[in-house]
């Protein structure tokens, strides 16, 4: 009998709560449903905010969690220290790219600036054909929808080819959302 190796997921996502209590929900959701499904968590390594529910949903259902801090967050973020894999670096950019590194998919929830930072980045990689991991966005109660709004602007003004909006999809429901996953993680 041949195992399959097990596929990782990084989720980029709020440090915060934020006011919406169906953002917690979606990202305790996420992470119950990956450890459910056998697929490893990548993400921040903090214990708080939308992290902090992501990492506990998954870890309370038996997942493989493999977190990645740099050195300035770890009071602030409160570093998850019991992951499977619990990794400090020196900065914001080795985080970016070792979680990047070792997933082979990207969800993005709800989150401020930094989730930004993380999904644009990963988005302009694939965009200019440094890879082809899907990415997805978790569109909960239409959080996204001014960000979905100004990418169709930049391709309406020609900043953007209109190709760009396919490398990013959205969902507004987790079972939509892992639906499509598994489909382009069979692909892979």
């Amino acid at each position: 009998m041949t195992i399959k190796p097990q596929h990782s997921v990084c989720v980029f996502c709020g440090s915060r709560t934020g006011k919406n209590p169906a953002y917690m929900q979606s990202a305790t959701e996420i992470g119950k449903i990956l450890a459910q499904n056998n697929l490893r968590l990548v993400y921040g390594a903090g214990d708080v905010g939308l992290m902090g529910a992501v990492a506990n949903a998954c870890q309370q259902a038996g997942g493989d969690i493999f977190g990645v801090i740099p050195t300035h967050l770890l009071a602030l973020e409160v570093g998850k220290t019991d992951l499977t894999q619990f990794i400090i670096t020196e900065n914001m950019h080795e985080r970016k790219k070792l979680m990047f590194m070792n997933s082979d998919a990207i969800i993005t929830l709800p989150g401020g600036a930094g989730s930004l930072d993380e999904l644009f980045e990963v988005l302009t990689w694939a965009q200019l054909g440094q890879h082809s991991k899907p990415i997805f966005l978790l569109n909960t109660d239409g959080y996204w929808d001014p960000l979905i709004t100004l990418i169709d602007h930049q391709i309406e003004n020609g900043f953007a080819d209109p190709s760009f909006r396919d490398l990013l999809q959205d969902f507004n429901s987790v079972d939509a959302l892992m639906d499509k996953l598994h489909q382009d993680l069979a692909k892979a």
